[in-house]
């Protein structure tokens, strides 16, 4: 970890899903196999087919480093303390594929990836982590423990679920991820973790009910000097609006749960971000790695542009100090610089779902932050 005491705050990484599986995983070093069973593509490959079309040749058997690209400079430029991702792919050889239409998975011998990265977290309370059964997603546990990333949201049983990952900061301070799964993201009841049966922890509402069990549980682990960070796979793929549960059970997190970040996460575009009592809601992060290339999604929402997020917290009360965001292309599965013109839209379109909020996007120093006062 990488924590100044002497300033008494911390910098974290945060994105929205990364789906290193599919097409980008026929790219990588050690391919699965190809096979899927979705309505109108039987290949994997057929992904990169599409993107090579839409925007030009793919190398092949690239090394770890290579879907991070531009990322990999701001990383190393914010020098973040804990770098926390929504990991929507499963990481096996398991053929037990689900049949619900599509199905995410990288292969193991493809971990090194997450270590290039040198991601800390992978967040895996999502709707695609069991795409490959119950075994597959054993084996993304023990993949993950075996390159030393620490995991939130899934387990084998639902007290490993329920676990936060735990990421020292300081003496005495340190980041905890909750991660839960919502129904109406997609994540289907039956893979909620029980005593005897390995799955996600999941929310099928967002009912007082619902807030006082996140409550008993954050309040469970959560020590004085914490900064609890409450990952919610949530909400639906397209569209700006913000369900009014969505912001009350936020709200809820904040005011009654002791949580300091709301990292909501789904949607395939960037949607509003607010900050509630000095306390960040993103309530959706966006694709950060995907292989949607030559697929056209709704227009005017540009699933190809993603932000990088960097909130800098106050250890002692997790307090929001400075947002940043750094605005990037997925390009030839890779992230990229996008053009003026494309980090232009960006800015103005999130600055607009802002400002619904009170807040809005300013230029600070040749970077892009948030403000909220």
């Amino acid at each position: 970890m990488n924590i100044s005491a002497a300033s008494g705050s911390c910098t974290v990484f945060l994105c929205g899903d990364v789906m290193t599986g599919r097409g980008i995983d026929q790219i990588l070093r050690r391919p699965s196999r190809p096979e899927l069973y979705e309505e109108a593509v039987s290949s994997a490959a057929e992904y990169v087919a599409l993107a090579e079309h839409a925007n030009g040749p793919i190398p092949r058997a690239v090394d770890d480093a290579y879907v991070w690209g531009a990322a990999l400079e701001e990383l190393e430029r914010l020098k973040p303390s804990a770098r926390i991702i929504n990991l929507e792919t499963s990481v096996t050889t398991s053929d037990e594929a689900l049949l619900k239409g599509i199905n995410y998975r990288m292969h193991p011998a493809n971990v090194g990836v997450l270590a290039a990265a040198r991601i800390d977290c992978a967040v895996l309370a999502n709707n695609h982590v069991l795409d490959w059964g119950e075994s597959g997603l054993r084996e993304t546990l023990d993949t993950l423990t075996s390159v030393h990333v620490r995991v939130a949201g899934a387990g084998r049983t639902q007290s490993e679920a329920e676990q936060p990952a735990a990421m020292d900061a300081s003496a005495g301070h340190r980041v905890l991820v909750f991660a839960f799964g919502a129904a109406d993201s997609g994540v289907p009841s039956d893979w909620w973790a029980t005593a005897n049966r390995p799955g996600v922890n999941w929310i099928g509402d967002y009912s007082p009910r619902t807030v006082s069990r996140v409550v008993k549980l954050i309040a469970r682990h959560k020590r004085r000097g914490d900064i609890a960070v409450v990952s919610i796979h949530w909400g639906s793929n397209w569209g700006y609006a913000i369900p009014p549960e969505h912001r009350a059970f936020a709200r809820d997190l904040i005011d009654n749960a002791s949580a300091d970040v709301v990292y909501g996460h789904s949607s395939h575009h960037v949607k509003a971000i607010e900050a509630y009592h000095d306390r960040l809601i993103l309530y959706g992060c966006g694709d950060f790695l995907n292989d949607y290339e030559g697929i056209h999604g709704p227009k005017n929402l540009r699933d190809d542009l993603t932000l990088m997020y960097f909130p800098t917290l106050d250890l002692a009360t997790g307090v929001l100090i400075d947002l940043e965001v750094v605005p990037l292309l997925i390009r030839n599965f890779r992230l990229q610089r996008p053009t003026a013109g494309d980090a232009r839209w960006l800015r103005d379109t999130v600055d607009r779902e802002c400002r619904r909020f009170g807040g809005g996007l300013v230029m600070r120093e040749d970077s892009l932050h948030l403000d909220w006062h």
